[in-house]
């Protein structure tokens, strides 16, 4: 991939108004303070425009209103942070694989391959396997059998797809992701536990990106779904049958168990719980450290969790914690007898 451009070319890629000279080229990206001439750096926040009057970037992607607080070339946009997200594909460095099936690699003889795959060293592809046009698969994957890989997904090293795994085209799986793992069903037996076998699949939409050491389990009986355009960051734990709405991003640490569903367009922040069976609708966002015990039904930011206060407030805190359901009930009784002290006033004042 062609990995230097003029400014011309990058305008014209972004649909960016570009204000200075068009045969500039640029080769790389970096920060405000960091970049050098040759790179392109992007503002997007307004708190960091003091940060233009040094900036040695040959160009700067950014929104109109700060445009005259860098004298150098611009590309002018509407959202700066979108535009550099766009633009970093183009400088992205990940080495590719060589189209073909690396000799160390093993891949069932009933297997459909389509155009552009790459297989690295030592991956297996199983019996009954399909990967669509441009799919890689990195070393040391292992893809189980009768799964359907769509178009130009890529699996970086070491990523393990149980069988029966329907993933759709352009999707991202980063680095010992496990798809497809048994669901943690057992039933209890007479002091002992009876497993309770995972009969259905996952089924993963287009454009969903995966984060490393994340986990998506099987259904139990149906599938384990995740929407088109998911993000799940890593670290990530999905129970069976949980099932993902479109465009929802999942950050790292977070867990949610069996049964749950997650509407679209959700954000879910770090080391957050979602309790089994729960129904959470669209445009729900959830802040770090929430424990989401019960359904959502309505769009909006909720909360939960302690924040951080210094131990000694804590153990006290901790301490009343235990003692509110012995305050309530004192002030229901309070309310109780103030009650039956105002009716008692009220019964004197009609005599």
């Amino acid at each position: 991939m062609k990995k230097q451009y003029t400014l011309a070319e990058l305008a014209q890629y972004l649909g960016a108004s570009l204000i200075g000279e068009p045969e500039c080229m640029i080769h790389g990206l970096d920060t405000l303070t960091r970049a050098k001439p040759g790179q392109l750096s992007f503002l997007a926040n307004a708190r960091y425009a003091r940060l233009l009057e040094d900036c040695a970037a040959s160009a700067v992607i950014l929104h109109a209103d700060q445009s005259e607080h860098f004298a150098g070339n611009k590309l002018v946009v509407d959202d700066p942070h979108l535009s550099y997200a766009r633009i970093s594909e183009l400088f992205d460095p990940r080495p590719r694989l060589e189209p073909g099936c690396h000799p160390s690699a093993t891949v069932a003889p009933n297997c459909r391959l389509g155009e552009g795959v790459r297989i690295g060293a030592q991956a297996v592809i199983s019996e009954g396997v399909i990967l669509g046009d441009g799919v890689e698969v990195g070393p040391g994957c292992f893809i189980g059998a009768g799964t359907v890989i769509g178009a130009n997904s890529y699996l970086a090293a070491n990523v393990s797809i149980y069988h029966g795994v329907v993933i759709g085209p352009s999707c991202i799986i980063h680095s010992n992701a496990v798809i497809g793992s048994d669901g943690f069903g057992f039933a209890p037996a007479e002091g002992r536990w009876q497993k309770v076998h995972q009969l259905g699949g996952v089924r993963i939409g287009a454009e969903v990106e995966i984060g490393a050491n994340s986990a998506i389990d099987r259904g139990a009986l149906e599938d384990t779904v995740i929407g088109d355009g998911v993000k799940i960051d890593n670290l990530v734990h999905i129970a069976h049958n949980v099932r993902i709405g479109k465009n929802t991003a999942i950050a790292a640490n977070s867990a949610i168990a069996g049964s749950a569903s997650l509407g679209e367009n959700c954000t879910v922040a770090g080391c957050v719980g979602i309790a089994g069976h729960v129904t959470i609708t669209d445009k729900v966002h959830l802040s770090g450290m929430s424990m989401v015990t019960n359904s959502i039904p309505e769009p909006g930011a909720y909360s939960s969790g302690i924040p951080l206060s210094p131990s000694t407030e804590w153990r006290k805190n901790a301490v009343r914690f235990k003692q509110l359901n012995s305050l309530m009930a004192r002030v229901k009784q309070l309310e109780q007898d103030k009650e039956q002290d105002t009716q008692k006033d009220e019964n004197e004042d009609q005599e």
